[in-house]
């Protein structure tokens, strides 16, 4: 798994981070996981494989909110176990 996470200005509300979410997995239907943050400024991607930084560059700014930049890591699912 991938962990990309933008960082966005303009995010107000929960709306807004809503309206981010539904573009992202509009124009990235192979997502797994879709999360922004208001608060944080970002939106926090996790997808099997690494995603277009200029696509999701069009994607963010044509929801009328500022694309700032992307960084992208592995991610392994945390697991808890039980004895």
């Amino acid at each position: 798994m991938i962990k990309t996470t933008l960082k966005i200005d303009g995010m107000m509300c929960g709306m807004c981070e809503s309206h981010v979410n539904d573009a992202v997995r509009k124009a990235f239907p192979e997502a797994k996981k879709v999360a922004s943050s208001h608060t944080k400024g970002q939106t926090v991607i996790h997808s099997e494989q690494p995603l277009d930084e200029a696509k999701l560059r069009d994607v963010i700014n044509a929801t009328g909110y500022d694309f700032k930049g992307m960084s992208s890591e592995p991610y392994q699912k945390k697991r808890f176990l039980f004895f």
